[in-house]
Formats: structure tokens, C-alpha cells, sequence
């Protein structure tokens, strides 16, 4: 039997499983004092917990509906429950046998999607199929569904720039031949092309606490010059990320936005995809080419 596995980072239930959730984040190193209150701060300021998991179930649900077939769709997280090997456990038990992996994360790094690689292959049960989708940062149906939610946004608002963010990475991966920066960039200029924009900015977003430097211009950076350039109301719309977590719910419409308000900018978001049917269908058609369907 068929079957789809989606891939997410994963995230806490609960405040109190913050040092534990931090431990598999740093890959068993233990979490200073200061970075679990720093989380927990963050996560209580969007009302305690992260809607990541909720909403990834429902875009399962939503694909597995939109599938023309039976075939059972899987929310696996590398980081949290369900875990990777659980969920490729009991896809086993239900007798899948040949298993099309899609990592919630379309452009392609060795720190994100490479790593929910390795975790599938770990854990793959014994005569179980799985092709894995390194990445689908250009698949014109995502394009699609994030240039639909650009043109909702200037639809209703008039915005003196736009702002495409991703998750920032260390520098080194990319000196090292990732592909990461390349295709963010790619995708930024392809949902600019569909969404009608003659310019726009690219910016990275959410950068780790490490003395290495990361990709950049940060977020900050792009926003206080902006800011130097008389723009007041900017849209950011973050086309590295699917769905609304601590990333979009905290670091862009928390921290952003003060960091914004206190230079005498507006800082707007573009809606996330959820389970936008442009995207789902987009999921459809990935999976399609990956021989799902039929």
C-alpha cells in the first residue's frame, strides 16, 4: 500500500516540556536556563503553545481528502510527537509499504530537510519503500498559493516595500555548497513575478544564538533601512515557511512588528498557507509527479 509522510520540526505541547523539547532541538546538549525562560516567554506571548502541530495535521487531512484515492496521509516531526520512527512504525503496522516523504520545508538545506532525511532513514522499517522529496522551492503551485496570499494583502492595503523572509542558516553551510540561499531566492523571485511585483527585498529571519554569522540581511537590517528610506508601511511575507509557528506568530508579528513600531513603521504579514486549497492542490500535484496517485 501507498502512503505520505509529512515532515515538520515539531514543538512542545506544553511550557513545562520546554528543556526537554530543547534538548532534541540541540541534539541532546543541555538548554541553558536563560534559553528555556527566553522560549518560554516567546511561546507564552502567543498564547502558550505553537499551533504547528494543529495545523499540520489538518493540511494531512486535507491532502489525504484532496487525494483522488485512498492513500493515508502522515505527520511525522523530528523534534517532537509524533516522532519520525513512531509514525513510520505504525505506517508499517497498517501495512504501507511504499512511502513518498515530503518535508513541510520547500527549499532545500542539509540543516532542515537533510536532517529530516537522516531521521526517515534511521528509522525506515525493514522492506518499506520510501522516496524521499529533497525539494520543491520552484513547484509552480506553491509559487501559486504564496502569490495569492501577496496579492490578498496589497488588495487590501497599499505597502511601500515587500519583504520575502526565509529561516536564516550559518553562513559556512552555504561556503560549503548548500543550495538553501539559491533556492530562497528563487522562490521569492518567482512568487514576485506571479504576484505582480516590480521590486521587492529578501531578507533572512529567526537566526540561532551562536557567535558564527548567519545569512543575511536579517529582518531588523532590511526594516531599519527601510526605515532610513522614508517607507512606512511594509508587507513581509515569509516564503520559507507553510504554516503559522513560533517563526511567524512570535518572531515576525511580535518582535518585528515593535522593532518596526519603534522606527514609526507598520509591519504587515501576508497570511499563511495553512491549508490554503492552492496549496494543498500543489501538494496533490508534487505528489502526483512522485507516482502517489494512479
Amino acid at each position: 500500500m501507498k502512503g505520505v509522510l509529512l515532515l515538520a520540526h515539531g514543538t512542545p505541547d506544553r511550557l513545562d516540556e520546554m528543556p526537554e523539547y530543547l534538548r532534541l532541538v540541540r541534539g541532546g546538549r543541555e538548554p541553558s536556563a536563560e534559553l528555556v525562560e527566553e522560549m518560554r516567554h516567546n511561546y507564552a506571548a502567543i498564547g502558550g503553545r505553537s499551533p504547528l502541530t494543529d495545523i499540520t495535521r489538518a493540511q494531512a487531512a486535507a491532502l489525504q481528502r484532496a487525494l483522488a484515492d485512498d492513500t493515508p496521509v502522515f505527520v511525522g516531526m523530528r523534534n517532537w510527537r509524533p516522532f519520525v520512527a513512531d509514525v513510520l512504525r505504525d505506517a508499517a503496522a497498517a501495512g504501507v509499504g511504499d512511502l513518498v516523504a515530503v518535508p513541510l520545508a520547500p527549499q532545500y538545506s542539509s540543516l532542515s530537510v537533510g536532517k529530516y532525511r537522516e531521521a526517515v532513514e534511521q528509522s525506515r522499517p525493514e522492506g518499506m519503500r520510501v522516496r524521499f522529496v529533497e525539494s520543491w522551492h520552484d513547484h509552480p503551485g506553491l509559487l501559486d498559493a504564496f502569490a495569492e496570499k501577496v496579492r490578498a494583502a496589497r488588495r487590501q492595503d497599499a505597502w511601500d516595500e515587500v519583504v520575502f523572509t526565509a529561516h536564516s542558516l550559518p553562513e559556512r553551510v552555504v561556503r560549503e555548497g548548500d543550495p538553501y540561499g539559491e533556492q530562497v531566492a528563487a522562490t521569492a523571485r518567482g512568487v514576485a513575478e506571479r504576484a505582480g511585483l516590480a521590486r521587492y527585498r529578501l531578507a533572512y529571519q529567526s537566526a540561532g544564538r551562536t557567535p558564527e554569522p548567519w545569512l543575511g540581511p536579517s529582518l531588523e537590517t532590511a526594516l531599519a533601512e527601510l526605515a532610513d528610506q522614508h517607507a512606512r508601511r511594509v508587507l513581509v511575507a515569509p516564503v520559507g515557511f507553510v504554516c503559522d509557528h513560533t517563526e511567524i506568530l512570535f518572531d515576525i508579528d511580535v518582535q518585528a512588528r515593535a522593532f518596526a513600531r519603534a522606527r514609526g513603521m507598520t509591519l504587515g504579514r501576508t497570511e499563511s498557507l495553512n491549508t490554503s486549497p492552492t496549496f494543498i492542490r500543489a501538494l496533490v500535484d508534487l505528489l502526483r509527479a512522485h507516482r502517489v496517485e494512479g
